[in-house]
């Protein structure tokens, strides 16, 4: 089976492709897989370790064809707040939750949860129920993306210094008015 020989960041190629994928937020989150493009291109991805596919990124086949990498559209939430301190309130809060959150500059995009969705009108927030590809942003630790609390690394061992690396996430605390 061919295989993927490179993966070319959205932007870098300029190429017409052979082929395109679609696969939603977590069929683009791979290690190793048998893919097969919308016009029948067959190919395997063998990385070392998992990545993030992004909308807009290349496989480069080892036969130098170019599979495009397209973002399905998934049912989100846009939010909008009234400024922009109340915008960065809600997206501190979203990154409490280790949220994946796709940040559109004047917005932010979520998966669609009431719970989350219930919290955001208590911040003041507005929100628009749409279907668009969702591409949200990587995780800050360099693990590629956020991944609901399954972070991907232990906090088992010892780090030489004095303080936990426990969390909190029980949410008990508002230092918000709700009026």
């Amino acid at each position: 089976m061919i295989r993927v020989s490179e993966i070319l960041p959205a932007g870098s190629w300029t190429a017409a492709p052979a082929d395109r994928i679609t696969l939603d937020r977590e069929d683009r989150h791979r290690r190793r897989a048998v893919l097969t493009g919308e016009a029948g291109t067959a190919f395997l991805l063998d990385e070392p370790v998992a990545v993030h596919l992004r909308h807009g990124d290349a496989l480069r086949l080892e036969d130098g064809r170019i599979v495009e990498v397209c973002a399905a559209p998934e049912e989100l939430v846009e939010i909008a707040a009234n400024d922009h301190a109340h915008l960065v309130k809600i997206a501190w809060h979203l990154g409490n939750r280790h949220l994946p959150t796709q940040l559109m500059g004047e917005t932010l995009r979520i998966r669609r949860d009431h719970v989350i969705e219930d919290m955001v009108k208590l911040l003041g927030g507005t929100m628009t129920v749409l279907q668009a590809p969702f591409d949200p942003e990587g995780g800050a630790y360099g693990h590629g993306q956020t991944q609901g609390h399954n972070h991907g690394h232990g906090h088992s061992h010892d780090h030489g210094h004095g303080h936990s690396h426990e969390h909190d996430h029980g949410h008990h605390h508002h230092d918000h008015d709700h009026g």
